[in-house]
């Protein structure tokens, strides 16, 4: 199979000298595992759920080698790594991870490196998943975070290390392979079983698997970084008679925002300051969670879903407090994503290029469509209508204009290797060109949304719902752009030219 990407992309990058080299060994293999209980084969990085977590410097390169070692047949055997918010130069375009666009699969027994210079002083919470169909419901995802040490909001808390990654997540017993031929037969998105924190959870008539426990200490600040590596569902964090306060969205360091509770879409991150300045205890940390209903499936039980937030000195015990979804009513100071302002506030420029994407699904069937087109991987080097490629110039701002749908189901856009000004939030009416946010994740849906992105860093980069279901199901794009200035700056190694006819080479058991 070839791929779109395979003529527009070339050329390794010269690695900065100022750069520190992270080295990174991922073994791909399945691993039994019960994250709620339930055991099951998994497809994981180095044997765990979640995988292991990457930590750099801003400034420094990442050099991640991925040694494919699958061998269970219920699950993709092939495989493929993406870096969820990662900035990506056009240079490096060919390591961005996305197959059939930027790269093939990995195919079994075979190893890739992929090269990531962390780039534009980007620093921030991210994290790594399978990009190869649905395979990181499975299992494959894992926290990365990117240090900052002159973060400007630094003096806001004490304490910022691996103890403070939370990670949230939608998990099934079942297979993917089961769970998408059903998906396909029936047009319903498969339900998760149970949500995880920190790879821990629990479901209906399951084990009391024990709570994550996140460990603090009376009169310190901990910044936690929320990562919500769902496949579909929302979670929605907060803590028992704890405020959070925002400072850090999808990379972009925010105006310190105080709120009690913060639903995230799939793939969307968060930073919070919480103080530990409550009377020395155990408090519950909620995250309940919804997508789809929960009468499909029920093992699901979104008020198990949680941690315990413990102070030194407590007892080592649940909370004594009722289990809740967390603040309602008057007690509710929940975030609203519109009101989200950078912490260098800046306008968005003027679009020269407009956009509108309407979404669709096929009834009755695992078929999303965006203006009448259901994404399929390219299976040739032209572009194919089915690939649903926009083709920009360089050095443009795009305008993308969702507009409102009935659509019960916020679709979480994401928009690879580069990030846009979130113009319209779906949260809300306010049409924001002064000083935007800027994320990589937005979600769609009732009330319209709108965003703008530059052209400056030419490449072909994946736009698509980050509910892997409806991506697998065709929502998806690509906004392919400075496809001249592409060809001119990139030259993949011949490790990535190897990629695509070695993936094609495979019987449909082992892609």
């Amino acid at each position: 199979m070839k791929l779109l990407a395979s003529t527009v992309l070339a050329a390794l990058l010269v690695l900065p000298a100022f750069s520190d080299t992270i080295p990174i060994t991922l073994d791909i293999v399945n691993a039994d595992g019960a994250p709620d209980g339930f055991n099951r084969s998994m497809v994981t990085a180095n044997g765990t759920y979640p995988g292991p977590l990457i930590t750099a410097t801003k400034g420094d390169t990442l050099v991640v080698t991925v040694n494919n070692l699958l061998d269970d047949p219920t699950m993709r055997r092939s495989t493929s790594l993406d870096f969820d918010g990662l900035f990506v130069n056009t240079p490096d375009s060919f390591n961005e991870g996305s197959s059939f666009v930027t790269t093939c699969p990995v195919a079994p027994n075979a190893s890739y490196t992929y090269t990531i210079p962390l780039v534009d002083g980007q620093a921030g919470t991210f994290w790594y998943h399978s990009q190869l169909s649905v395979q990181y419901v499975d299992g494959l995802r894992g926290a990365l975070v990117v240090y900052d040490p002159d973060d400007p909001l630094k003096d806001l808390y004490d304490v910022d290390d691996e103890t403070t990654i939370w990670q949230v997540g939608d998990w099934w017993h079942n297979t993917t392979l089961p769970l998408l031929a059903g998906y396909v037969a029936t047009g319903i998105v498969p339900v998760s079983d149970s949500g995880t924190f920190n790879g821990v959870g629990r479901f209906n008539g399951g084990p009391e698997v024990p709570f994550f426990v996140v460990n603090v200490v009376q009169g310190t600040r901990y910044r936690f970084r929320i990562i919500n590596t769902s496949a579909r569902n929302v979670f929605t964090m907060s803590i028992d008679s704890h405020n959070m306060t925002i400072i850090e969205t999808d990379g972009t360091p925010t105006s310190p925002m105080s709120v009690n509770s913060i639903d995230m879409l799939a793939g969307q991150r968060h930073s919070v300051v919480v103080e530990a300045n409550q009377p020395v205890a155990n408090y519950w940390i909620n995250a309940p969670y919804v997508g789809g209903d929960p009468t499909r499936n029920l093992n699901q039980n979104a008020t198990l879903s949680r941690a315990i937030l413990r102070y030194q000195g407590a007892a080592e015990e649940d909370p004594s407090s009722p289990m809740s979804l967390g603040p309602a009513g008057a007690e509710l100071n929940a975030l609203v994503e519109a009101n989200l302002r950078p912490l260098v506030a800046s306008p968005a420029p003027e679009a020269d290029i407009n956009i509108t994407l309407n979404l669709v699904v096929t009834a009755g069937k695992a078929q999303w469509n965006v203006n009448n087109v259901s994404y399929l991987p390219p299976t040739t080097e032209d572009f194919n209508v089915t690939e649903n490629t926009f083709v920009l110039p360089a050095n443009k701002i795009v305008q993308v204009i969702f507009p409102p749908s009935i659509d019960d189901e916020a679709h979480p856009f994401h928009l690879h290797g580069n990030n846009f000004w979130l113009i319209k939030s779906n949260s809300s009416e306010e049409i924001n060109t002064e000083n935007p946010i800027k994320r990589d994740v937005a979600g769609v849906g009732s009330t319209g949304t709108i965003m703008r992105f530059s052209t400056a860093n030419p490449g072909p980069w994946f736009f698509h719902c980050h509910i892997f279901w409806h991506f697998q199901a065709g929502l998806a794009t690509v906004m392919a752009s400075g496809l001249d200035e592409t060809r001119e700056t990139v030259k993949p190694t011949q490790a990535w030219t190897d990629l695509c006819p070695a993936y094609d080479a495979l019987p449909a058991d082992l892609q």
